[in-house]
């Protein structure tokens, strides 16, 4: 009696063992995109945990305090490290300028980290280049229909050449060539 019941348990050790080798693995819990996301700050509810089997370098295992993501990201996707904006340090004599260009969708052309070129048009005038060779910093999404806001990386010069120009003119942007 007391054999067959070493033998039984023994049985059942066996079947659960086998049970668990055939089980699929649940997977590492990373970070995902609860929804589609566009770029800016991340808020409540924007991601979740997700099991995956085999999870992309960098993927986060914990929601990020305070993030800002640098890229649109789609409902399941894995959040990296590479697609967090770090917090911005400017160089010595730089500031940050935010702007309003005047067509929303040529802001979608350009992201943090693009260097570009900003004019400005008055009635009746042609257009002037009222700061060169700056860097995108943030394009913050907005809904309303008064332009896109960008923030730009500049001098105290031309932020204020900036300020003037939106004050009584529409801005645009011209874009830069990365070097080759």
């Amino acid at each position: 009696m007391r054999r067959r019941l070493i033998a039984a348990v023994l049985a059942a050790t066996a079947t659960l063992a086998a049970l668990l080798a055939v089980l699929p693995d649940p997977g590492t819990p990373v970070v995902v995109a609860a929804r589609d996301l566009t770029p800016g700050t991340l808020r409540p509810g924007d991601l979740r945990l997700a099991p995956l089997n085999a999870p992309p370098d960098g993927a986060l295992r914990a929601p990020p305090a305070g993030g800002v993501l640098a890229a649109p990201m789609r409902r399941g996707e894995p959040l990296t490290d590479v697609r967090l904006l770090h917090p911005v340090r400017l160089a010595p004599g730089l500031v940050a300028a935010p702007v309003r260009i005047a067509d929303p969708d040529a802001a979608k052309l350009i992201e943090p980290g693009t260097t570009i070129g900003v004019l400005a048009a008055w009635e009746g005038q042609s257009a002037q280049l009222v700061a060169d060779d700056v860097t995108v910093l943030s394009t913050p999404r907005t809904q309303d229909d008064q332009g896109a806001l960008i923030v730009l990386a500049t001098t105290t010069t031309q932020a204020a050449q900036l300020a003037a120009a939106q004050s009584g003119g529409r801005l645009s942007v011209i874009l830069k060539p990365h070097p080759v």
